[in-house]
C-alpha cells in the first residue's frame, strides 16, 4: 500500500478507536504511526492495542509504528475544603507542606523538590495556566505567592514551573515500569514526557539499551533551551504544542515549532508536530478553515509527521480526521510552492561519507528525473540521512530487518520494504529495480537510483550509489 504523500500521520488510540476493526480503518485512513498514551492505558490494555497493530501489519503487509507515550512526572496540588477555593488577583497564597485540606489562602503542595529549587520571582502555573502565580518568597517548607491571574483552584490540579529546573528525572517509577513492559511488547518508539534536560534521554537510552528509539517531547521552557544538547542525544523530536503552550506565551509557539522543524531537518532527525491540529473534528465531520492552514504549516516547513490526539482517540470522527489530515499533506506536497520551500530549507550535508552520498543521490535523483531513491539499510541511518535531503523522487528503504521498517515509519518520505539482505551488487541491482516495480513506484524503461553500503549488513557504512533501468524483468520478478 503506497501513500501519496511524503509526511507521515500519528494518530492516538483511545475509547474511540481501541478495537482492531476500528484500527485497521485508520490505517487505511492514512495513520503510518498508532501512538499510544500511557496516562490513560494500563499494561495489560497496551499488550492488547499492539497486538491489533501487528494483526493489522501482517494483513496488509506493511510495516506499521508503534509508538508509546510515557506520563512523566505530574506536579498537582492537594486538596481543598469543599474541593475548591477561588484566589483573586492581588491576594496572597501560600503553598506549604501541611497536609490539610486548603482554602483560599493556602494549600499544601506534595513535591519537596519545588520547595528546594524554586526562586522569588519565579512563576507557578495553576490548571493549564488558567491561575497564575508570581513567588515572593520562599524556603524549604513554604512558598508565598501573590496572586497574578485569579481564578478557581480544586482538588490536585496540575502545577507547572516555567521558570524552575526541578532535579528529578523525567522518568517516574510508573514510566520505567511502563517503559519495561513496553519494551517486551516490541514497541518502536518511546516519547519521554516533560524533560528538562539532555540527561533524561540518556537516562531513558540506557533503559531501552536499543531496542525502540527515544523520542523528546519538548513541553517546557528548560528543554527549548537546551535543545541543542537533547537533539544530539534524542532520535526524534515531537512538539508538545500543549504543555509546550502554557509553559511559555502562546505566541511564541508557532516560532519554537519553525525552530525545531528546522533543528531536526538540519540534523536529519525526525520531528513530530502534535496538538489540537484538526481539534473540531472531536465534535464535527469537517475541521476548521484556520487547522487546515495550521496542519498546511507544517507541511510546508518539512516536519516528518503531524498528529491527531484526541481527534482519533475519543473523537466522533476519528477515521475522517485521519482522512483529512492525509489529503490536507496530499494537497500540500503538490502545490506548486511545495519543492521550492522544501529545497530553500536544504542544509549542506555533514562531512561525512554518508552525508556526501546522499546528497549526490539527491542531485542525480533531481537532475535526471529518476523515479525513486532505493536504500539498502540495515539500521536506517542510509534512509535517514537520503530523507534528510528531501529528493522529489520518492524514497524506498529496503531493509532485511522488520524493526527498522517499523522504526522509519515515522520518516518522511520513506516507503519501506521488508526482505532479505543483498547478495552482491548485482542482486541488490536487479531487487531493487523488482522492488521500486511492484511497489508502484517505478515503471518499465524508467530509471532509478540505488544507494547502499559495502559490505551489506554494516550498519552506518553508506558508500555506493548505482544508476539502473527498470527492465522487463522486473515485472515477473
Amino acid at each position: 500500500m503506497r501513500r501519496l504523500r511524503r509526511a507521515k500521520i500519528v494518530a492516538t488510540l483511545g475509547p474511540a478507536s481501541s478495537n482492531a476493526d476500528m484500527i485497521g480503518q485508520l490505517f487505511n485512513a492514512g495513520t503510518d504511526v498508532f501512538r499510544i498514551n500511557m496516562s490513560h492505558t494500563t499494561q495489560d490494555r497496551m499488550r492488547e492495542l499492539v497486538g491489533m497493530i501487528r494483526a493489522v501489519e501482517r494483513n496488509t503487509g506493511r510495516p506499521i509504528g508503534v509508538l508509546i507515550d510515557l506520563q512523566g512526572p505530574k506536579l498537582r496540588l492537594g486538596t481543598f475544603t469543599g474541593g475548591s477555593a477561588i484566589v483573586k488577583a492581588g491576594d496572597t497564597f501560600v503553598l506549604d507542606a501541611d497536609i490539610a485540606a486548603g482554602d483560599a489562602k493556602r494549600a499544601y503542595l506534595p513535591h519537596p523538590e519545588i520547595f528546594a529549587t524554586i526562586k522569588p520571582g519565579h512563576t507557578l502555573l495553576i490548571d493549564d495556566g488558567k491561575v497564575r502565580l508570581a513567588v515572593t518568597e520562599a524556603d524549604s517548607k513554604r512558598i508565598t505567592t501573590r496572586v497574578a491571574v485569579g481564578g478557581k483552584l480544586s482538588d490536585r490540579k496540575g502545577v507547572s514551573l516555567p521558570d524552575t529546573t526541578i532535579p528529578f528525572s523525567a522518568l517516574t517509577d510508573k514510566d520505567r515500569s511502563d517503559l519495561e513492559a513496553a519494551l517486551e511488547t516490541g514497541i518502536d518508539w518511546v516519547a519521554l514526557s516533560f524533560i528538562q534536560r539532555p540527561e533524561d534521554i540518556a537516562e531513558a537510552k540506557k533503559i531501552t539499551r536499543g531496542g525502540a528509539a527515544v523520542m523528546a517531547k519538548i513541553e517546557k521552557p528548560q528543554a527549548v533551551n537546551r535543545l541543542p544538547e537533547i537533539m544530539d542525544l534524542a532520535d526524534a523530536l515531537m512538539v508538545a504544542r500543549g504543555d509546550l503552550g502554557v509553559e511559555i506565551p502562546l505566541e511564541k509557539v508557532p516560532g519554537v515549532q519553525k525552530q525545531m522543524t528546522r533543528a531536526c531537518r538540519n540534523a536529519g532527525k525526525p520531528v513530530v508536530v502534535a496538538t489540537q491540529m484538526l481539534e473540531s473534528m472531536i465534535s464535527a465531520p469537517v475541521p476548521t478553515r484556520a487547522e487546515v492552514s495550521d496542519v498546511a504549516t507544517a507541511i510546508f516547513e518539512g516536519a516528518d509527521a503531524v498528529m491527531l490526539s484526541a481527534e482519533s482517540a475519543a473523537g466522533q470522527y476519528p477515521v475522517q480526521a485521519v482522512a483529512t489530515m492525509s489529503r490536507i499533506a496530499e494537497e500540500v506536497e503538490n502545490d506548486p510552492l511545495y519543492s521550492n520551500i522544501i529545497a530553500a530549507q536544504r542544509a549542506q550535508p555533514e562531512a561525512t561519507g554518508a552525508d556526501a552520498i546522499a546528497d549526490a543521490a539527491r542531485h542525480i535523483a533531481d537532475t535526471l528525473d529518476l523515479a525513486a531513491v532505493v536504500c539498502w539499510t540495515s539500521s536506517g541511518s542510509t534512509a535517514l540521512r537520503v530523507a534528510r535531503e528531501r529528493p522529489r523522487a520518492p524514497i524506498v528503504a529496503v531493509s532485511p530487518n522488520l524493526a527498522t521498517g517499523r522504526k522509519l515509519a515515522v520518516v518522511w518520505g520513506v516507503h519501506c520494504v521488508v526482505t532479505e539482505d543483498a547478495h552482491d551488487v548485482d542482486d541488490m541491482v536487479d531487487r531493487a529495480c523488482r522492488i521500486a516495480f511492484r511497489e508502484g513506484f517505478a515503471e518499465t524503461g524508467q530509471r532509478i537510483i540505488t544507494v547502499a553500503g559495502v559490505p551489506f549488513g554494516t550498519p552506518g557504512a553508506t558508500n555506493m550509489l548505482r544508476i539502473a533501468y527498470v527492465g522487463a524483468g522486473a515485472a515477473s520478478g
